[in-house]
């Protein structure tokens, strides 16, 4: 018996179809993301007989010399193992690199090499076995670090700076290799501290800071500023509020998060933080990126006097920097120090280490993981970490490139120029040197990505409330911890109870991120899919029908 459906019917029908499809093939990303089940185990020898092709993603900003440094790297290896070849290709941003990842994991497309953040690389590992696990690969006699049959000088695990590699580890394993480490810096024009009767201390303090800045905002009868003579003062601009309120939270001994991903940064400390950067918001003697731009441009213009930045941003900062953002009229000359970013206790100085670390991706064939495993030691060779460390101010993440006659070269021509040898790049490195035991890194965990975003944007959010005048109360932070919980779907983080040795994340995997939105969930990603899918089987659909009409017209 012949069952006729009408249009209707049959088009309901094959929307079904259509969904189920979708819906079945899209799963999870740890349903879909089995990419090198079984290769795990280092390879016996590496098999140089066969051509084997690497895809490695960097990021780089626009700097020329860093691309050389990568390009470099790449064709000194490729003479040491002819037979791989390694495709380069540069990114604009991290953010961009871990969206292609996260794209890339499913059709097991990811690359094989990849530049990232620990909090990113926390992300990827939700799929089974996407990310390689390095602990067997590091202590391996034949390939491991300084292993004998390595073809070149690689650094020996004790070489590396113990507290950049414990960056690395995830659930008491290493993930990643630490590549390039940075920290903040308080860039300060002395010359208006000191118009404004002030010295500069060698720890300078939040109470310092939020009193020179109000001081600063003072201004003449004619409407200018008192203390540089201009239309425009930002006394006080920082780069990345969600380290800003990351590290004040450390400092105060607050909490921000479990090691094993509980959210607890909605507490009292967060509401009296929020409430006193409120009021100098308020004031305009504060700003953020966000709102204002580079705070490196405001302090190069002489309007700004305390900037927040990286470390590795050091190049671009003063009157002599060797990169600059503005045009040469708008430049003034100024003395300018070199801080660590303001303190609550200067006698227990705290602050973030930053700066990318490298992953690699598990693959199929382990004579290809095992070359990844080797070009990943050679870019913690010293020449490679020199090279690059040399084009700003980071800081090699080896001892032994730390300790090199090259590197304490480097660093004793210090202001012997204003380009290679800049004083303040350099200042910028031995900074995190000196201070690198009293760096810190948050918890990791797949979601602290959303929780460092969500810290940040309460401060970017009290901030535009002050400018448009608008009070805050109790009830507008709570509404406000709400509001960030929501945005960034915190509720959703599952917490790692840890796994049946009674481990959990601990806190070791930190990074910087710039703010990113969060996740879409799953079914979100599948309806998105699915919608324009439909609409293109409709009109096939209707096209079909159109076309029977006609044909049913001619007979």
């Amino acid at each position: 018996m012949i069952v006729r459906m009408s249009k209707a019917a049959g088009l309901a029908l094959l929307l079904v179809m259509v969904m189920m499809v979708l819906t079945g093939c899209h799963g999870t990303l740890t349903d879909r993301a089995v990419i090198g089940a079984g290769s795990t185990e280092v390879p016996v020898q590496f098999d140089e007989t066969k051509p084997i092709e690497l895809v490695f993603w960097a990021k780089n900003d626009t700097n020329k010399v860093q691309t050389a440094v990568y390009t470099k790297a790449i064709e000194d290896f490729e003479k040491i193992y002819p037979n791989v070849k390694i495709n380069l290709r540069l990114y604009a941003d991290y953010n961009r690199i871990y969206a292609d990842v996260i794209t890339n994991i499913p059709t097991n497309t990811p690359p094989n090499v990849c530049i990232s953040y620990p909090d990113h690389i926390a992300t990827y590992m939700t799929g089974s076995d996407v990310v390689l696990q390095l602990d067997d690969w590091m202590k391996d006699s034949r390939y491991g670090l300084g292993g004998s049959e390595v073809r070149f000088d690689s650094p020996k695990q004790a070489e590396i700076v113990p507290e950049f590699l414990a960056e690395c580890m995830l659930d008491g394993h290493y993930y990643a290799m630490p590549y390039m480490r940075s920290t903040e810096a308080l860039y300060i024009n002395t010359d208006l501290v000191e118009k404004l009767g002030y010295t500069v201390p060698d720890v300078v303090t939040w109470d310092f800071i939020w009193e020179v800045s109000e001081k600063a905002m003072e201004k003449d009868a004619d409407g200018t500023f008192r203390v540089n003579g201009q239309n425009v003062m930002i006394p006080f601009i920082y780069k990345s509020t969600d380290n800003m309120m990351i590290t004040m939270l450390r400092q105060l001994g607050a909490p921000y998060s479990t090691e094993n991903g509980e959210v607890l940064i909605f507490n009292d400390t967060t509401k009296k933080l929020l409430e006193e950067i409120y009021g100098h918001a308020r004031s305009r003697a504060f700003s953020t990126f966000a709102i204002s731009s580079y705070p490196g441009n405001f302090l190069n213009a002489g309007q700004c006097i305390f900037a927040v930045d990286s470390t590795a941003g050091a190049t671009w900062m003063g009157g002599d920097a060797p990169m600059q953002d503005i045009h040469k009229e708008q430049l003034v000359s100024f003395n300018i120090a070199l801080r660590p970013i303001p303190q609550y206790d200067p006698e227990n100085i705290r602050m973030i280490s930053q700066g990318p670390s490298i992953c690699i991706f598990n693959k199929q064939n382990p004579q290809e993981v095992l070359a990844s495993w080797l070009f990943v030691q050679y870019l913690l060779t010293n020449d490679i970490q020199l090279g690059y460390a040399e084009t700003e101010g980071y800081l090699p993440v080896t001892l032994k490139a730390q300790q090199s006659e090259a590197y304490q070269e480097y660093l004793s021509r210090k202001g012997e120029d204003n380009d290679e040898h800049y004083f303040i790049k350099i200042e910028a490195s031995e900074l995190l040197m000196d201070h690198t035991a009293e760096t810190f890194v948050t918890p990791v965990f797949n979601g602290s990505a959303s929780l460092r975003s969500a810290a940040g944007q309460l401060i970017e959010e009290v901030c535009k409330s002050a400018r448009r005048k608008q009070d805050i109360s109790d009830e507008t932070i709570r509404n406000l911890y709400q509001e960030m919980s929501n945005m960034y779907r915190l509720d959703q983080i599952r917490v790692n109870r840890g796994n049946e040795d009674g481990e959990t994340a601990g806190e070791n995997m930190g990074s910087p991120l710039p703010e990113q939105a969060a996740e879409l969930p799953t079914e979100s990603r599948v309806l998105l899919i699915a919608i324009p899918c439909i609409w293109v089987l409709i009109g096939g659909y209707a096209l079909v029908q159109k076309r029977k009409e006609k044909n049913r017209g001619r007979h």
